[in-house]
């Protein structure tokens, strides 16, 4: 996409806003958790990149885990569970007029300067503006910073909350299903046929089952590792 700002009057299919990568959003939430602190929770849909339509959690999903971020994803098409959002959003939109904007930078300056409106000096509440009702809005109880990502972030949450996923796989008929984008032999018995796949935290491996509880294989995982979920590059072949 070039730089000129998104009219609010075009829209976009997700091929173009999946093109924003993983590791550019996991920039931008680390610098909203050093000014906001770190939520408990996150209502995220379903597509790129929280979630990617797929029955596996994404490498930025096991990340915000690891940092003792909950996470809870809307239903499919059903906007209304994150009706606050939807609506910050529509009237963001309204007030910073996009359509008006020549850049993107020049729209980003416009969307921060009305959130800072709507935040510090909009009548809001009762005539007063949201940091007036609510002074402790800057505080948190659960800081951030870069020094503590490195020393606190927690792999065994990761992992077991992956292992909670049960991704059902059909084999190719060499006899091979994937885990991310690593293709993994089920045997050439199995070609073709439904596979289980599910990741078992304490061995760090792949279990591999037929759709009738029989183990056929074990396989090592080594991409669920601290290095590869903090890069956000599990998917990598």
């Amino acid at each position: 996409m070039n730089a000129r700002a998104l009219s609010c009057r075009r829209s976009f299919p997700p091929s173009v806003w999946n093109l924003v990568r993983p590791a550019t959003v996991q920039t931008h939430l680390r610098q909203v958790f050093t000014r906001w602190g770190r939520p408990e929770q996150l209502r995220l849909d379903n597509g790129m990149p929280w979630g990617n339509w797929n029955d596996l959690p994404t490498a930025l999903a096991l990340w915000l885990v690891g940092l003792g971020v909950d996470l809870i994803f809307n239903p499919p098409r059903q906007p209304q569970y994150n009706g606050v959002v939807e609506k910050s959003q529509d009237t963001g939109q309204r007030w910073c007029e996009p359509q008006r904007c020549r850049t993107a930078g020049q729209l980003q300056e416009r969307l921060d300067e009305m959130d800072r409106l709507q935040r510090e000096e909009y009548p809001s509440l009762q005539g007063r503006s949201r940091y007036q009702v609510f002074p402790a809005l800057p505080q948190t109880s659960r800081p951030y910073t870069a020094a503590w990502e490195r020393s606190a972030w927690d792999l065994r949450r990761a992992q077991d909350y992956l292992a909670g996923f049960v991704a059902v796989r059909q084999a190719t008929k060499q006899g091979q299903v994937s885990s991310y984008a690593r293709r993994v032999s089920v045997g050439a018995r199995h070609r073709s046929q439904p596979v289980v796949v599910q990741y078992e935290p304490d061995e760090q491996v792949w279990l591999l089952w037929d759709t009738e509880g029989r183990l056929l294989r074990t396989v090592a995982a080594p991409e669920i590792c601290r290095e590869r979920i903090l890069a956000v590059d599990i998917s990598a072949k």
